[in-house]
């Protein structure tokens, strides 16, 4: 059982006051397992199986519904006038963003502690910014970026449009049947195709895109999509696993507001401008530990055996002593053996190093291991 298997499966209540996506209907009528995730009620896997499903992403293209995360726009500013206040709040090179093109990167809070992690795209046209957050966290990031802008701007969040994610090795094949032009895109770079904006990305680490569309319009684009041989819909059960073995951190699991982004593995994330000028929420600290290093650190580990390490288990060090905790874990499909993420004193993150994490009433051994568990595809050049 997976992660967001085990944490995620719960009766639905009749009165649980659950939001729901555009697909809703849909997800029913393809005999989802929902469950409650963010506050939303989602699919947890369909009738094939979370395995299966994790498989068909490795091996042809997936299906997934992500309306439930936040997407926004900024205006009232240039292109430079807005980033250039977006990076007061965050750590990524947003000024030195292209046309079309995306960047990963973290809200921060005074202490430098991650409140969200999210995707920042650049219009096509030049000048518009959107934003596309993480749904537990939407409402909280979208008033601590809009209390924080100038007087000029406006946030303008989007609840009306849909998000889909479409994913593996033979997505662009799909896809570019019904969007003409989506093969040309390469990683983390965006595009406009009439009503529909797509761009080359997802968290799974195979090669795959994401598509907003206005909820209106939202059923009718996920049905065309899901009548194509090759695809599956496929639920957060997979997604977890998927994203697990990407090595791919999830927010409230691997990082949280305690959490900087040196300590979260999220360093590549921050370029050279950034280091050098600073100007961030939180940039006394992210900058120490840039230059010091940081005193945990979010590692990978490979267990001994099938038993799965769960969030909040206790990671020792060869003597026995706690060293950190588990953040998440799961036996995986890809991988074919048990997998986790952990964070532990900095000094034992190097790769090699021995380990153990209690399960239950057992001490199983584990190494610190390199991530990705699974290697990426993307598409870096189309």
């Amino acid at each position: 059982m997976s992660e967001a298997e085990a944490i995620l499966i719960k009766p639905l209540a009749p009165d649980a006051g659950l939001r729901v996506t555009p697909l809703n209907a849909l997800h029913r009528e393809l005999g989802a397992k929902l469950v409650p995730f963010a506050g939303y009620e989602m699919p947890l896997q369909y009738a094939s199986g979370i395995v299966k499903e994790h498989n068909h992403v490795r091996s042809a293209a997936g299906f997934f519904d992500v309306s439930h995360m936040g997407q926004a726009r900024l205006t009232g500013a240039d292109f430079g006038t807005a980033a250039a206040a977006l990076e007061k709040l965050a750590p990524g090179d947003l000024l030195g963003l292209k046309p079309g093109q995306l960047r990963y990167t973290q809200l921060l809070n005074e202490s430098g502690g991650i409140i969200d992690d999210l995707m920042v795209t650049r219009g096509t046209d030049g000048e518009g910014i959107f934003l596309v957050v993480n749904a537990s966290r939407k409402e909280i990031d979208f008033g601590h970026i809009a209390e924080r802008l100038p007087k000029t701007m406006t946030l303008h969040p989007e609840p009306n449009r849909a998000l889909f994610a479409l994913q593996g090795p033979q997505a662009a094949t799909v896809l570019s049947r019904l969007i003409p032009g989506v093969e040309a895109l390469g990683f983390m770079t965006s595009a406009v195709f009439g009503p529909v904006s797509v761009s080359r990305s997802g968290y799974t680490g195979e090669d795959g895109f994401e598509i907003s569309v206005e909820a209106d319009a939202a059923e009718a684009l996920a049905r065309r999509i899901l009548s194509e041989p090759e695809v599956l819909p496929i639920g957060l059960g997979a997604r977890d696993t998927l994203r697990l073995e990407a090595g791919l951190p999830l927010y409230g699991q691997d990082m949280d507001e305690t959490v900087s982004p040196v300590e979260a593995g999220l360093s590549f994330s921050i370029g050279k401008r950034r280091r050098s000028e600073g100007g961030f929420l939180g940039a006394d600290r992210v900058l120490r530990e840039l230059a010091e290093g940081p005193k945990r650190l979010r590692v990978g580990l490979k267990l001994e055996g099938r038993a799965a390490a769960r969030h909040g288990m206790t990671i020792a060090d060869a003597a026995g002593e706690a060293v950190g905790e588990v953040t998440s874990g799961a036996f995986t499909p890809s991988a074919a053996a048990s997998i986790a993420m952990g964070c532990v004193s900095a000094p034992l993150g190097k790769p090699g190093t021995e380990l153990a994490i209690h399960i239950r009433h057992a001490t199983v051994p584990a190494q610190v291991t390199s991530m990705p568990f699974v290697p990426h595809r993307y598409v870096r050049k189309a």
